[in-house]
């Protein structure tokens, strides 16, 4: 594996699977111009880190097909300013994305042993914007509320209202919304006292648990995460 060059393997994967998709934010594509995917995979797949779909991280677990990181970045319009929550740790390359887009990143993840991970990942990398904490995404973090971005890489059966009172003015909310079987993205905007809701596009993504999400006994088809 050695002998790869992830670098040219990574500007190939933003040339076929991001430019001629949907994928036009400048920022974004450099973001995954720079983060280097592979190293967020096990050693043992790390050939195959930049292919076109998700890959298992342990735990039932995955880390996110390129494209759908880089469509969800891009549909919280970032400018570089902003607080966001990232629910759903994951691997952390979804984080490392973010923390190339946004001033602060909080990220919640359920799994102790996946947060610990990401956590020296993201360190060995210098990433230094972020603030990882163990816990129940699905009630996001009220206590370091308001957030400018909220992204959640995990399903819900609805938007969970507490994450709406969350999102300080003009927020975005980005999350996927549905079962096993059918699931879709969901982007909420806030003004004032009002949120606008938006179907995206289809996706599949491992099932959110906790108070908000699914209950732990519900079998899930695990596809995605962070």
């Amino acid at each position: 594996m050695a002998s790869l060059d992830f670098d040219t393997l990574r500007e190939q994967m933003v040339q076929d699977q991001l430019e001629k998709r949907s994928i036009i934010d400048p920022r974004v594509l450099m973001a995954m111009r720079d983060v280097p995917r592979h190293l967020f995979v096990p050693s043992e797949l790390q050939h195959l880190a930049y292919r076109d779909g998700p890959l298992p991280i342990g735990f039932d677990q995955t880390i996110s097909q390129p494209f759908i990181v880089a469509y969800m970045s891009q549909c919280l319009q970032l400018s570089g300013h902003e607080t966001v929550l990232e629910i759903g740790t994951g691997s952390g390359y979804q984080t490392a994305i973010l923390c190339r887009l946004a001033n602060r990143i909080i990220t919640i993840e359920q799994n102790g042993m996946l947060a610990d991970r990401a956590s020296r990942t993201l360190d060995m990398l210098g990433i230094d914007n972020v603030e990882l904490y163990q816990g129940d995404g699905s009630q996001g973090m009220p206590d370091m509320a308001p957030f400018d971005g909220i992204l959640a890489s995990a399903a819900v059966p609805a938007i969970p209202p507490v994450l709406l009172t969350q999102l300080g003015e003009s927020g975005r909310l980005i999350l996927p919304v549905g079962d096993t079987h059918s699931q879709y993205l969901q982007r909420a905007y806030r003004t004032g006292e009002s949120w606008m809701l938006e179907q995206l596009i289809p996706v599949m993504f491992v099932l959110m648990r906790g108070r908000y999400g699914f209950p732990t006994s519900h079998a899930a088809d695990s596809q995605e995460a962070g």
